[in-house]
């Protein structure tokens, strides 16, 4: 499935999407049209039962270069907030999300790959926060999510001073998981996919949904009985039933074998 300003692809049957942003000529930045595509796209790969995890890139040569702020309308709050519909559409999803940072991720483009669950960067990747240098103050959440990323003083390296963090330094930080080459880098991120997208849906949405109150909790007996609610739901459903009958059967061949 592909629109104007969005390219969705799968390879083979590992429930991954691949969700390209493609506006190379905009350097895919945030319009109202990409952004009601990409809205759409998540609204779609969340109801179609099939998808477990999405990667989330850009088309060369950049990941996305922030928001093109001259489609405001007459309202800049609403317009505003219309184009951060965006990135927190993803940051909302309860599917699993990888970003393939493969380029520039400047201003709202970094926003869009702080709100995917994981990051993998590039050679090539460069996260620029950019707002003070174009005289604009950060919107969107960027100074919350880029502070619970990395941490104060990092935070005010790239925000105040202007830091900007290549792949291998953004995983120093904290920022991405992994920096690998640029030919690599879609694999790598449909590898690290597909190992969510192998749990069971409903199973892996939940723990999503957990990872997220846990930030919200103080103590760890809080987070006890919130991931106590879960895993009694868990068990009580039949891919745990089948997936501990598979477990057992195969331990059972192992000791056949080793007592042959």
């Amino acid at each position: 499935m592909s629109s104007a300003h969005i390219d969705i692809r799968r390879a083979g049957d590992d429930g991954v999407a691949v969700v390209t942003l493609d506006d190379p000529t905009r350097r895919n930045a945030l319009t109202l049209p990409l952004v009601a595509e990409l809205t759409a796209a998540f609204d779609s790969l969340e109801a179609d039962g099939e998808t477990g995890a999405v990667v989330v890139t850009g088309a060369p040569p950049a990941f996305c270069a922030g928001a093109d702020l001259g489609e405001l309308g007459g309202s800049r709050q609403e317009g505003l907030r219309a184009i951060y519909e965006g990135f927190l559409r993803i940051a909302r999803s309860p599917l699993p999300t990888v970003a393939a940072v493969n380029g520039p991720a400047v201003g709202a483009g970094m926003n869009l790959a702080l709100c995917c669950d994981v990051r993998m960067a590039g050679r090539s990747a460069r996260f620029d926060t950019r707002f003070l240098q174009l005289g604009i103050h950060p919107g969107g959440g960027h100074t919350w999510m880029l502070h619970h990323a990395v941490g104060p003083q990092a935070a005010a390296a790239m925000v105040l001073f202007g830091e900007v963090l290549d792949g291998q330094a953004a995983v120093d930080r904290g920022l991405a998981w992994r920096c690998v080459d640029d030919h690599a880098l879609l694999d790598e991120a449909r590898q690290l996919a597909s190992q969510a997208a192998s749990a069971p849906p409903e199973l892996a949405r939940r723990a999503k949904t957990t990872l997220r109150a846990v930030a919200a909790l103080e103590t760890h007996d809080e987070a006890v009985d919130l991931e106590l609610t879960a895993q009694v739901w868990s068990m009580d459903q039949p891919f745990f039933a089948e997936r501990l009958a598979a477990l057992r059967a195969k331990v059972q061949r192992r000791a056949a074998e080793d007592g042959g």
